[in-house]
């Protein structure tokens, strides 16, 4: 058992070297609304477009990411194995920032303990501010990211795509994928799911975390916990049982703080994922 503490992030080790070297150019496509396929057949990933609202401040775009079966990439908090993603548009044209937006998650657990991502296919919903609205943008994306099976592999891949696009043929996957992004929300919302209570027990430096989760019945849930920033790797919050009727308990303990960080104070992220609802909740540590 790791000290509490001590606690580490196992991060598996990358035993064959991927085959999609990065590109020394980038896969560009001027027409529709998606970018070229880049990667091989384990995976491959592209740049979609979505319909683009006036006056919304602005454009919306995609990572679409292709996984063959069996395989799974990681979510921004990747668990106790894996690496989280890495998203580089310095490249970019006419491009103020881009916000990243995370679909919710499913977890796994193996002997290399529990990883946080996805399978199949996944679109991360992307959210980029011009510099001149007048003016069009070259979204570029170097991408950087992971996929296992039984191995780890890292993968990479470049590619750019000229917004907006010109049509949307892709808008509906990608309002798919915006729904499934967690709903931000507070502690006690009322809502199908929610959670409904956060409460600290026992002492510092390393109390229990205890949240309860209200969620339709019949749904299977999960609950993971982030801390305030990615050198944190706080445990992925266990079942403990039902509080009531239709709420769920999760506990977890405050462990896998960066080493001269006082946790006191520092504002947690939950997400809850029940079926195809999530929601997003931060909780000060007080």
């Amino acid at each position: 058992m790791i000290a509490p503490g001590l606690r580490r992030r196992i991060v598996l080790v990358c035993v064959v070297a991927s085959v999609s070297a990065p590109c020394a150019g980038l896969a560009r496509s001027d027409a529709a609304d998606v970018s070229a396929w880049v990667g091989n057949s384990r995976s491959s990933l592209r740049l979609i477009a979505g319909t683009q609202t006036t006056g919304q401040g602005f454009l919306r775009a995609g990572i679409e990411i292709k996984l063959a079966p069996g395989w799974k990439t990681y979510w921004r908090y990747p668990g106790d194995s894996g690496i989280a993603p890495r998203f580089d548009f310095a490249r970019s044209t006419n491009v103020q920032s881009v916000a990243v937006q995370w679909p919710a998650p499913h977890a796994w657990r193996d002997d290399a303990g529990t990883a946080i991502g996805y399978k199949g296919n996944v679109i991360l919903p992307l959210r980029v501010v011009p510099q001149n609205p007048a003016q069009p943008v070259e979204l570029a994306l170097a991408f950087d990211y992971a996929i296992c099976e039984r191995v780890c592999i890292p993968e990479s891949g470049n590619t750019a795509l000229r917004l907006p696009a010109s049509a949307a043929d892709h808008d509906a996957a990608l309002a798919a994928a915006e729904a499934s992004v967690p709903k931000q929300s507070a502690v006690g919302a009322d809502a199908n799911l929610t959670i409904r209570a956060v409460k600290r027990e026992g002492e510092w430096p390393h109390p229990r975390i205890v949240v309860e989760v209200a969620a339709p019945a019949g749904e299977s849930v999960d609950l993971f916990a982030e801390g305030p920033s990615a050198d944190w790797a706080l445990p992925l919050p266990e079942p403990a049982g039902e509080a009531r009727e239709g709420v769920r308990r999760f506990a977890f303990d405050i462990d896998g703080v960066p080493p001269g960080v006082d946790a006191k104070g520092a504002t947690l992220r939950l997400t809850a994922v029940a079926g195809s609802n999530a929601v997003e909740v931060p909780f000060r540590l007080d």
